[in-house]
């Protein structure tokens, strides 16, 4: 294996581990009993300590930590301490719906962030800057769940064209899609932009046009070939980030994701379901960024990760 490699995938451990301990003393700290989440408000002593024996919540802290961290390396998430069933099999199960959600919203941002940034920067006039000026500000502005309750006004409420929450056909995704690939592509406008306008200043652009190319030629070859790591970077964040970052918007249309895994998990005081899916979408960001990392070449073949080269 080569060392750039093996010492990437040891970074990627120790990011698991770091990871991994955040969140089961975070969840350790959360107020409250689980047991009472299963046994009821008036649970008999004799009832208790049967329960908690057979979840093994009578272990030391410790003991339980080494435990948690050799199951985590392994998906062994544990059993929901509602239904007793796998924690990596509820999220399988939700896996998907949030998968559909997050694919949907990048598809929207990109359709609508690329087209405008490559406007605003190369037409050069006020009417492109200024609507990419105002669109970026105005979606940054507006939080996700604010600009999900009025896509549900104006769509749902009073042109009936989509359902408002739920789940079953391709209409149940389109607004919680939307609302995501709104939020999101307000952001990636600014950032396209960015890029685009500090490598439209670079000397190779001057040198090219003094060789006589066509702007044409110029930005299909030189600018938008190396302003492809940088966007490729941004958008492959925002997607780790939209993979454990779409809890509200699950919650505001009831959409069967994580997120609503997550929020019902946290009401039930279900520790396992909380730790299984919160550090599953932790372990997904990890991983996206990792491979991320390793396709820089595919995109720019003259980038090595070997730092001797």
């Amino acid at each position: 294996m080569p060392f750039w490699l093996l010492k990437k995938t040891g970074l990627l451990l120790l990011f698991l581990w770091a990871a991994g301990s955040l969140i089961f003393f975070l969840v350790q700290a959360v107020p409250g009993d689980p047991l009472l989440s299963i046994l009821g408000q008036t649970p008999r002593s004799a009832d208790i300590l049967r329960l908690q024996d057979s979840l093994k919540l009578n272990l030391p802290l410790a003991t339980r930590y080494v435990h948690f961290m050799e199951r985590m390396f392994v998906l062994d998430f544990g059993e929901s301490l509602i239904d007793r069933k796998p924690v990596l099999t509820s999220i399988l199960k939700y896996l998907p719906n949030t998968l559909f959600l997050t694919l949907a919203a990048i598809m929207i941002s990109i359709l609508i962030a690329f087209p405008l940034a490559v406007m605003a920067v190369l037409k050069k006039n006020k009417f492109w800057e200024g609507l990419a000026l105002i669109f970026s500000a105005i979606g940054l502005a507006v939080p996700s769940f604010l600009l999900g309750i009025l896509l549900i006004i104006v769509f749902s409420v009073e042109w009936k064209l989509f359902p408002i929450s739920g789940s079953g056909s391709a209409k149940f995704l389109v607004l919680p899609a939307l609302t995501l690939g709104i939020s999101l592509s307000a952001f990636l406008t600014r950032m396209i932009r960015a890029v685009l306008s500090k490598e439209l200043q670079q000397p190779y652009v001057l040198l090219a046009r003094a060789k006589g190319l066509s702007n044409g030629r110029i930005y299909r070859q030189h600018v938008f070939k190396n302003a492809a790591i940088p966007i490729v970077t941004i958008i492959g964040l925002q997607l780790g980030a939209l993979l454990s970052g779409a809890i509200i918007v699950e919650s505001i249309f009831s959409w069967p994701g994580l997120g609503t895994l997550l929020i019902t998990a946290i009401r039930q005081r279900d520790f396992p379901m909380i730790q299984g899916t919160v550090l599953f979408m932790a372990v997904s960001y990890l991983i996206l960024n990792f491979l991320i990392d390793l396709s820089y070449p595919f995109f720019n073949p003259r980038i090595g990760h070997d730092p001797a080269k």
